[in-house]
């Protein structure tokens, strides 16, 4: 898995920088070629000998020492990274990251580079607990940044508690759990629905719903990571599109509707996680509608069924639906999930904090057929999205 990945080990300055030249160790024998990049802190705790001569690569610590080959070195390294792993991650490190300074080589190159991040906090237990250090650890994770530990044991200072930095062989295994997903999907096609539809009252309103589309966006870019040839059907979002995914954009249920259909029988997998308007006005006013004082009727007319009409229309694909709820989540997603015809039902109840609409987290049900269900904690949506995916590679191998 971690064969020819190219992995920048960032190393700071804690006492468990010693543990780096395991974690550089093993990566190798993994077959990653590895490079290291360290501050002058870390250079206190272990030589940049030690690791240039695990990794047999270059160690960088200076921003302006004379490059070897001429190139802005940082930001080659940046581009170069297929992951970064800092580790230790001091609480230093980690405000500086979620506050953009880069005024080393180390965290110049976080700023710079947009590969995944992995970070493994290392300091006393109180440093960590500190409300600034657990802002920023918050931060770090609702933009996409892995947290990785920390564990609970007897620190350096004397102290017991969390604050320890994972073992070198379990920070090895994450990264591989990351990479264990890659090019499994290489070869399918994906569809992603995203957003909240908007069904037109006039050419000013609309009837509408609070979804922001983070939860289909992150989908979209998971399935891309995976391999897979991906369309996002996206109703209207400001929010960018996910590298090399295709893009439609609609905006209302029967624009997502005719969109779906059309691609439907040429893909393999299917995520419908938009929001999509039950009701649209039977009459949508030509010109504004003004303000009289009296009161207004509007007789709304269903809108189509999306994922009732793919549960119908399924063949080979896998079909995956999502049920936002406010009250009997799991009674509800069943009958969903029965009456949907799904082979996954992701359920989550949007009004416990953390899995609300617009928030970059998420906390998650995953509902099957068999009855199985997985209870994933909160977790940042593209963790989730990630996570969704193994379980799309595992019901694809079951078709196949």
């Amino acid at each position: 898995m971690l064969k020819d990945k190219k992995i920048l080990v960032g190393i700071t300055g804690g006492i468990a920088a010693y543990k780096a030249a395991e974690v550089v160790s093993r990566l190798c024998k993994k077959g990653a070629i590895v490079y290291v990049a360290m501050t002058k802190g870390a250079t206190e705790f272990i030589a940049p000998l030690t690791l240039r001569t695990l990794s047999k690569n270059p160690v960088y610590v200076e921003m302006f020492e004379e490059p070897k080959v001429w190139n802005v070195e940082h930001i080659a390294l940046a581009e170069a990274a297929e992951a970064v792993l800092v580790a230790p991650a001091t609480a230093n490190i980690i405000a500086k990251m979620a506050t953009g300074i880069a005024d080393d080589f180390l965290s110049t190159v976080l700023l710079a580079t947009k590969a995944p991040i992995f970070v493994a906090p290392a300091m006393n237990h109180n440093m960590y607990h500190h409300p600034a250090t657990q802002n920023n650890l918050k931060w770090l994770q609702e933009n996409s940044v892995h947290i990785l530990g920390p564990a609970t044991g007897f620190q350096a200072c004397g102290t017991e508690g969390d604050g320890r930095m994972l073992e070198p062989e379990e920070l090895v295994e994450a990264l591989e759990n990351y990479f264990s997903c890659f090019d499994l999907l290489r070869g399918k096609k994906a569809l992603v629905t995203a957003g909240g539809t908007q069904e037109p009252l006039d050419p000013v309103r609309y009837l509408g719903n609070r979804s922001s589309g983070k939860m289909g966006f992150a989908i979209a870019q998971a399935l891309k990571e995976a391999g897979a040839e991906t369309t996002l059907i996206a109703a209207p979002t400001e929010l960018p599109t996910p590298a090399g995914v295709k893009r439609v954009d609609v905006m209302t249920a029967q624009e997502m509707y005719e969109a779906v259909l059309k691609e439907y029988a040429q893909v393999d997998i299917v995520v419908k996680a938009a929001a999509v308007a039950d009701y649209r006005p039977k009459i949508s006013s030509e010109q504004k509608i003004k303000k009289d004082g009296s009161s207004l009727n509007i007789e709304l007319v269903p809108n189509p069924d999306i994922l009732a009409e793919l549960g119908r229309k399924k063949q080979k694909q896998v079909l995956v639906g999502f049920a936002a709820e406010t009250e009997k989540l799991y009674e509800h997603a069943q009958a969903k999930m029965k009456r949907k015809n799904v082979d996954l039902l992701v359920a989550n109840d949007v009004t416990r904090p953390g899995a609300g609409f617009g928030s970059p987290t998420n906390i998650v049900s995953m509902l099957f057929p068999d009855g199985r269900r997985i209870d994933l904690p909160q977790m940042n949506k593209l963790e989730v999205a990630r996570r969704l995916v193994r379980e799309i590679v595992e019901l694809l191998g079951e078709k196949e």
